[in-house]
């Protein structure tokens, strides 16, 4: 049996599409590591990291880390 995709290419998703690819991936994670087979936890990691990688290239900004998760962050709100 030929190696077949699985999903749509991320880049050929809408952006309400690719969200809610990353929504449903990110729902089912922890069954997939605990109860998956190890073709489908690698399969799964695979798509889900073509997902992200994706959004991150869209959406920049809102992947953005929030300042106080930051070191800087951290310590200029302390005040240091």
């Amino acid at each position: 049996m030929a190696d077949r995709p699985h999903g749509v290419p991320p880049t050929e998703l809408a952006d309400d599409e690719l969200r809610g690819e990353m929504t449903h991936l990110h729902d089912t994670r922890h069954d997939t590591v605990l109860g998956g087979s190890e073709d489908a936890l690698q399969t799964h990691t695979r798509r889900m990291l073509e997902l992200e990688e994706e959004f991150l290239r869209r959406f920049p900004a809102e992947a953005a880390p929030d300042r106080r998760r930051t070191r800087a962050g951290s310590r200029e709100e302390a005040g240091q």
